[in-house]
């Protein structure tokens, strides 16, 4: 089982929730934060069943992810 880093967003209408580290395109969403996680996991392994297991990077090269504001 490999660990894959998922970035969730929120916006006024709901969340949308990508993997890092994986071929293709893969997005989930959903009206929470949990919704938009399960969704995504489910894309995820749905993608992989579907082009196999090629298409997870054998290291993903982002150890981890910062959000920062900056005021311009």
């Amino acid at each position: 089982m490999q660990n894959i880093k998922i970035i969730v967003e929120k916006y006024s209408d709901g969340y949308v929730a990508y993997p890092l580290g994986i071929e293709g395109v893969v997005i989930g969403e959903g009206n929470s934060y949990e919704e938009a996680l399960s969704d995504v996991k489910s894309t995820i392994s749905f993608h992989i069943e579907t082009f196999g297991i090629g298409v997870l990077e054998p290291e993903s090269p982002v150890l981890e992810v910062f959000v920062a504001e900056a005021s311009m």
